[in-house]
């Protein structure tokens, strides 16, 4: 009863507040405002809650705050290395333990801990747009006008590709030829997807 007592009276429940405060702006305001994935931002929104109750409630243990973030990492690592996780996924995971972390140990009051939360997703949030960088998609596509592919006609590939699809191409990868068929399975990276090309991965 003491310790539930102590709870309350405690740093917990308004670390707590601002632990799901932030982690809900950093998945659900920007995450998922590009990459609209219930799973992920379920799985990451639980996994940093999780990371935020072990570690504060565990601070008084003999337990450092490099001890924390490199169990965690190492946890992450196994767990997400069986699952197709892309690099910017793997990048707000990152970005959730950090904040679990600076709210449940790190020695920050609770307004530092606010003004430190909300700068970091500041920075996640012009990162995500255009200013940063030009935002490039993803599209595996199968072509079957193979002589296109030949390195010579590289620009008539191009061409027929945005003549086909409307995008705006950047850059095409070759990733297989299946000569029997007459086929080569090729990846499109273009500036802006289009509306009729579906399953699209950001890049």
């Amino acid at each position: 009863m003491n310790d539930i007592f102590g709870l309350f009276v405690g740093q917990f429940f308004p670390l707590l507040l601002i632990n799901t405060i932030f982690l809900g702006v950093l998945l659900r305001g920007i995450f998922y405002r590009y990459t609209p994935d219930r799973n992920s931002v379920f799985g990451f929104f639980m996994f940093g809650t999780g990371v935020f109750l072990l570690t504060h409630l565990l601070q008084g243990v003999e337990i450092s705050m490099g001890f924390a973030f490199g169990l965690f990492a190492i946890f992450a690592m196994l767990r997400y290395r069986t699952e197709s996780i892309s690099i910017r996924n793997m990048t707000y995971l990152f970005l959730v333990i950090v904040i679990s972390l600076l709210n449940g140990v790190g020695p920050l009051s609770f307004l530092s801990a606010a003004f430190v939360n909300a700068i970091l997703c500041v920075m996640v949030a012009v990162g995500e747009t255009g200013l940063f960088a030009p935002r490039v998609f993803e599209k595996t596509i199968r072509y079957e006008n193979i002589h296109n592919i030949r390195p010579e006609n590289h620009h008539l590939l191009v061409a027929d590709i945005e003549e086909r699809t409307g995008l705006d191409v950047k850059d095409i990868q070759i990733n297989n030829i299946d000569f029997l068929s007459d086929v080569a399975s090729i990846k499109v990276s273009y500036s802006e997807p289009a509306s009729n090309i579906n399953d699209s991965t950001e890049n």
